[in-house]
């Protein structure tokens, strides 16, 4: 739970916002140093927010798929929620937004090139939607064939998604996870399921999703 705390106030925007509190807190006292923390810290926000400067860093973060031989220890593959579209609760059921969708899609390739079982990982956001993991399973299951054998509907976080997969999956005395989720997401998302006591290999689904072969 430390580490969950940590991981939320510690990483962006998050500690961006904080730092300009505690700049404007300290100007009370120290005028100049807490202004320039201000000013320093909501610059970087802004930054970090432009397409040029995001573009830039998201190419930094891009991992590849590995070869073969280096997914030979994996156990299972697990893929990650990203959004949930809401529907009105009637005619207009909850749909998985386009990120979800591009990850399960990858997910379905990895399962035929792999043929490891399958976990699932995405609950609520908001009280009234449907979790990303319900929505992820009928879409693998119905579009895809391919079964679900983990159903992970409580996590909100990335580092959520990696604690409650590992409880999943502790039980069969499973220790290595292919973990299915956007390129530019996949050095949290293996930070996070190494800390939850698995090791990770990334299957990224990339920036500019194209149609699969």
């Amino acid at each position: 739970m430390s580490d969950l705390i940590w991981y939320g106030f510690l990483t962006p925007p998050a500690v961006l916002i904080l730092l300009s509190l505690a700049g404007a807190l300290l100007a009370l006292r120290w005028r100049g140093f807490g202004v320039a923390l201000v000013i320093l810290s909501s610059a970087v926000l802004y930054l970090l927010a432009t397409p040029l400067v995001a573009s830039t860093l998201l190419h930094d973060v891009e991992l590849g798929i590995p070869e073969s031989a280096a997914l030979s220890s994996a156990q299972a593959i697990v893929v990650l929620g990203a959004a949930v579209h809401l529907g009105n609760g009637a005619s207009a059921p909850d749909t998985l937004g386009p990120l979800s969708l591009e990850r399960v899609v990858y997910a379905a390739e990895a399962y035929r090139r792999l043929q490891l079982p399958v976990a699932v990982s995405g609950g609520r956001v908001y009280p009234a939607q449907t979790a990303e993991a319900v929505l992820m399973r009928a879409a693998l299951d119905r579009d895809f064939g391919v079964p679900v054998a983990w159903s992970d509907d409580q996590s909100r976080t990335t580092y959520e998604n990696a604690f409650y997969t590992a409880r999943l999956v502790n039980p069969e005395r499973i220790a290595t996870v292919v973990v299915v989720t956007h390129a530019w997401h996949l050095p949290r998302a293996l930070w996070a399921f190494e800390r939850a006591g698995l090791h990770a290999l990334p299957w990224p689904v990339p920036r500019d999703f194209v149609r699969l072969r």
